[in-house]
């Protein structure tokens, strides 16, 4: 799966420090989530997801 996360806080103009906090997380974790290191549980997945104006289809994409 590829990971757009990045991607999403990039255009977002928030800082990480604010979305980690936000998801109740530190920051490394939040970096685990952007390179695909880990996945972010679902509620925090939709949570991140209204944070950065985004869907949740929008955040990960399914690679053959």
């Amino acid at each position: 799966m590829k990971c757009n996360i990045g991607k999403y806080i990039e255009e977002s103009g928030l800082k990480r420090s604010f979305i980690a906090n936000k998801l109740g997380i530190t920051g490394r974790h939040l970096v685990k989530y952007i390179n695909g290191e880990s996945y972010p549980p679902v509620p925090k997945l939709f949570l991140l997801a209204k944070l950065l104006n985004a869907k949740v289809d929008d955040l990960y994409e399914f690679e053959e």
